[in-house]
């Protein structure tokens, strides 16, 4: 097969590259995670072979995340988050026309993944996560993560033999006897991206959770692992598919990092057949997004000294302001409240920004606000509206807040987990009319 022409989008300033191979009935789009080169893929021959029988069943997309490959680099001291994969999946999805696609991830390409199926579960026919996890260090409440200084060693040993045959002998030891295949994906390795890096990409996303986001996929899933892979414990696959409703776990024999290659072929019949036999989706009434509120310190009494006819003068602004900001960090601003707003976004590091930015912008006309934020499924209503637990969280998150500060949940803290953003314990609290406790953070950006 003669190897696919290169595209390029743009994405908040930066090219990201992409692929289209085939015209079969499905979109399906390859999500590869960190380290990526849609070009010379084609040059390994298992991984070639792999991507032409994918194709030969749908019109597959693949695409280099910015960081890695044939797409823009980022600074070496900046970060690489699981949002900005997102974005520029979501981007490419667009760049390629397409409006519905299944997903096949690999190993951190999974989280981004599972966030898009969740937050747009209309674009979502399936999902196939290989070899992937929720959460990957350990926690007390998630056993089953690596230890932390297990991840040291591993993020280490990346490091020092990133892009050499001892890296490929080390995540696919099957092939230890195979010298050509050792050669050709060392290579691959190295033009991906460099071993600072892997493990700097490797560090910054080690503590990104979803977990919380499992229950609110509801697309058909398939779970794939090998038993004896040791980097990715099998019991983190199936926490996955324990917590994805109807999802279904298959694991195999055998200890190799690699899906495509000439051992595998079980393993791509069970991807085919349950690519090409996808259940037709369920009307969407949920989704998940990140809610933001935001109201006006003092308004009360800013109304009593200003009086009537200024402080309508005031609100138009707020609101023209408002509107604004959502849509500068492609928010949707759901409604104004008289003193305040309700927005979502499908990430929330856009949220936070936007909150942060709206503050600023407000101080110059004497308004200063402050703003809650939450990361939680949302249920859809007639005419744009929105609600369901998640709404009311953030709202009474935002009552925890003081003047000019932005509260969050750890639920967004853990999902902006390497981001550029610094957060102050503000510890746990009684939210009210929500069930539990909630652990709670001030958010300020580096």
């Amino acid at each position: 097969m003669i190897p696919p022409e290169t595209q390029y989008t743009k994405v908040d300033g930066a090219w990201v590259g992409y692929q289209v191979i085939g015209d079969g009935p499905i979109d399906l789009v390859y999500v590869s995670g960190m380290a990526s080169n849609i070009e010379t893929m084609w040059d390994y021959p298992t991984y070639a072979r792999a991507l032409e029988r994918m194709a030969s069943y749908s019109r597959l997309i693949a695409f280099d995340s910015r960081g890695s490959g044939i797409s823009d680099p980022v600074p070496f001291g900046g970060v690489l988050t699981w949002e900005y994969w997102t974005q520029d999946l979501v981007a490419v999805l667009q760049a390629a026309k397409s409006e519905r696609t299944s997903m096949i991830a690999q190993f951190d390409g999974g989280i981004p993944s599972i966030l898009f199926a969740a937050t747009y579960p209309e674009r979502t026919a399936s999902l196939v996560l290989w070899h992937c996890f929720a959460r990957s260090i350990y926690a007390e409440d998630y056993p089953i993560g690596q230890p932390r200084e297990a991840a040291e060693m591993i993020w280490d040993m990346v490091e020092q033999a990133w892009g050499t045959p001892a890296s490929i002998q080390a995540f696919d030891p099957d092939f230890a006897a195979d010298p050509e295949h050792l050669r050709l994906a060392a290579k691959y390795l190295r033009t991906a991206m460099t071993p600072g890096r892997a493990a700097a990409t490797m560090r910054n996303t080690s503590d990104v959770d979803v977990r919380h986001v499992l229950p609110a996929v509801r697309v058909p899933t398939l779970v794939l692992h090998r038993r004896g892979y040791p980097y990715i414990p099998t019991e983190q696959g199936r926490y996955l598919a324990d917590h994805i409703a109807g999802a279904r776990f298959v694991d195999f024999a055998g200890s190799n990092a690699t899906l495509w290659s000439d051992t595998a072929p079980e393993i791509e019949d069970e991807i085919e057949e349950f690519l090409t036999g996808s259940r037709p989706l369920a009307p969407v009434d949920r989704v998940l997004a990140t809610v933001l509120f935001t109201d006006i310190v003092g308004s009360t009494e800013k109304a009593s000294a200003l009086g009537d006819r200024r402080w309508r003068e005031i609100l138009a602004i707020h609101d023209r302001v408002a509107r604004e900001h959502v849509d500068r960090f492609s928010g949707r601003l759901v409604n104004t409240m008289g003193d305040g707003i309700l927005a979502t976004f499908d990430g929330p590091g856009r949220a936070i920004r936007c909150a942060h930015a709206l503050g600023r912008a407000l101080e110059p006309v004497g308004v200063k606000i402050r703003a809650g934020l939450h990361t939680g499924e949302i249920e859809l209503r007639d005419e744009g509206d929105v609600g369901g637990i998640a709404v009311h969280i953030a709202a009474r998150v935002m009552h925890e807040a003081g003047p000019g500060e932005v509260i969050c949940s750890r639920t967004v803290k853990d999902l902006v987990a390497g981001s550029e953003f610094l957060f102050e314990d503000r510890g746990v609290c009684a939210l009210k009319g929500v069930p539990d406790e909630w652990q709670l953070y001030s958010v300020n950006s580096k």
